[in-house]
């Protein structure tokens, strides 16, 4: 993975024992002369047997609370390591979260990869694994929370202006740094104050505390973030569009089973 990102990457002609040592995830116990993996090691890349046994309290409850919202519609008790964690974590979010998408040069982006990759990755990268508090992703119909045990520098709400970022598990956020898994250390939450506005106009709830929380917002009907991110960069011509091509978006995005001739007709223009 960190080679298919960045060809010719240090690790490459590494063998496994040297590239466990080059990340620091096997280390020698200078009290007792020992060697072996390191507690990070187990979680990144251990099979559930052996995460069971350093960690049997270990796992990530992911709940879907949409339409029943006394029990749930959906649940994943997720017992696996950081990697596999990650993948089955965005593959729950993108089966019950509605997907965004902007235009940016062009390219159609799709928000809700972009913001869900940063709060699933800070849960997973900033968390006390040592706490036996059991992680939470609840999903529910206007709101995406997370909670998750922590080693606070001190309670309060992030901001990112005012942000300044602790590593807590430096060497986890570095193995998912170069696998493609995380930006640098403080870009998550920066990310998610930029993405959040697409699906909400309230702002996100950060609070660090012994558990820390993320509250998502999701507004119902929320779908005009494709045509303001058009009109802010324009059209494939380089101009801004014009405001019947923005109508024209928001009866695509309204019911995209719209044939050109309905559209045309509910704009009074000639087909």
């Amino acid at each position: 993975m960190a080679v298919n990102r960045q060809p010719a990457h240090p690790w490459e002609g590494l063998s496994d024992l040297d590239l466990l040592r080059s990340v620091q995830l096997y280390q020698t116990d200078y009290l007792t002369g020992k060697e072996g993996l390191t507690l990070a090691a187990i979680l990144l890349f251990g099979r559930d047997d052996v995460i069971l046994s350093a960690l049997p309290f270990h796992k990530t409850d992911a709940i879907c609370r949409i339409e029943n919202t006394d029990r749930y519609d959906d649940r994943l008790d997720i017992r696996t390591n950081l990697i596999e964690s990650y993948d089955r974590l965005r593959q729950f979010v993108e089966k019950h979260l509605p997907d965004k998408f902007v235009l940016r040069d062009d390219v159609r982006i799709s928000v809700r990869n972009l913001l869900f990759r940063e709060v699933i990755s800070n849960t997973l990268i900033h968390r006390e694994y040592t706490n036996p508090y059991p992680a939470k992703f609840i999903i529910e119909k206007q709101i995406v929370k997370t909670e998750n045990a922590n080693r606070a520098a001190g309670p309060g709400q992030l901001n990112p202006e005012n942000f300044s970022p602790l590593p807590k598990n430096p060497v986890i956020a570095r193995v998912f740094k170069e696998i493609g898994r995380a930006d640098e250390l403080g870009s998550d939450v920066r990310s998610i104050f930029k993405y959040y506005h697409h699906y909400s106009q309230n702002k996100p709830v950060l609070e660090e505390a012994d558990v820390f929380k993320c509250n998502i917002y999701i507004d119902d009907g929320f779908n005009d973030s494709a045509i303001h991110e058009c009109s802010r960069t324009g059209s494939r011509t380089g101009g801004q569009i014009s405001e019947t091509q923005q109508l024209i978006i928001s009866l695509i995005i309204e019911n995209n089973k719209n044939s050109r001739r309905e559209i045309a007709e509910k704009l009074k223009i000639n087909e």
